[in-house]
């Protein structure tokens, strides 16, 4: 794995007594990267909206899928995917270049701590490259000219936010920072999104989320489906739309149809 020359910072100070957004989500995925202050909080969570487990999963699921279907099926050889998180089973990478060895991956975060275990987990194929950059999704510019190091902009990539957007609020326009990534690539590129909505739980999910962002992580804020709608516009959405990230083309199973969770995605090409 290759790293940005701005990623060589020591290891962080960890402050384990208090709940981390990554290592929440790692815990509700089924990680050990994780400590008893967010064992906490994600418990908490759960209590007042069980269904969040069932979001983490299908959203790693749906990764696989989405990564999976454009390597393979739309010949994408390029993937930079902003928002990390903790490394878990089937990361980007790993999913691409099954597929494509060749394949090319820029992860991007500007968490100390994800930095941290990305050094340590993060690899390639001899034949492609995987490479981490420190940088905040609110600096598109700085994300672009960091990742030009690694991905060639010149032909198509697939820009990856999942899960990440609900971290910036609307006073820092996201829809705005989308756009700004979305102009720096090619055509033949894809934008692939997922976030929460409140669909299907209603109050309980509204009270878990405002406990969840008053107890010390990082908040995160519910969209509309028509917001995020607005992510695509321009695009050409792929089939089946902005739906559940549960029914984005969703394999075979044992357990029959997916049930709609609250949160939404999409996958769109650039024309």
């Amino acid at each position: 794995m290759t790293h940005d020359p701005q990623g060589n910072a020591e290891s962080p100070d960890l402050n384990t007594s208090v709940p981390h957004s990554a290592r929440v989500w790692n815990y509700w995925l089924g990680g050990k990267d994780n400590y008893p202050a967010d064992r906490a909080a994600g418990d908490h969570f759960i209590a007042t909206f069980p269904s969040i487990v069932e979001i983490a999963r299908h959203s790693r699921h749906l990764l696989t899928r989405v990564v999976r279907h454009l390597a393979q099926e739309e010949g994408v050889r390029q993937f930079l995917d902003i928002g990390t998180g903790l490394p878990t089973v089937n990361n980007t990478h790993e999913v691409a270049q099954r597929v494509a060895p060749d394949a090319r991956i820029v992860y991007v975060d500007n968490d100390p701590l994800v930095l941290t275990h990305a050094r340590a987990l993060l690899t390639s194929t001899p034949e492609g490259r995987t490479a981490y950059v420190d940088a905040d999704l609110c600096d598109p510019a700085e994300i672009v000219r960091h990742a030009a190091g690694t991905l060639d902009f010149g032909k198509p990539i697939a820009l990856m936010l999942m899960g990440i957007l609900g971290h910036i609020p609307d006073e820092q326009k996201p829809h705005t920072i989308v756009e700004q990534l979305v102009q720096e690539l090619p055509s033949g590129s894809y934008l692939s999104i997922w976030d929460g909505v409140n669909l299907v739980t209603g109050e309980a999910l509204d009270e878990a989320q405002e406990d969840y962002n008053e107890g010390g992580a990082i908040p995160y804020h519910l969209r509309s489906p028509e917001e995020i709608a607005r992510f695509f516009e321009g695009l050409e959405l792929l089939e089946p739309g902005v739906v559940s990230l549960s029914r984005w083309r969703p394999e075979p199973n044992a357990f029959g149809e997916a049930v709609e969770v609250d949160a939404l995605c999409g996958v769109a090409r650039k024309p």
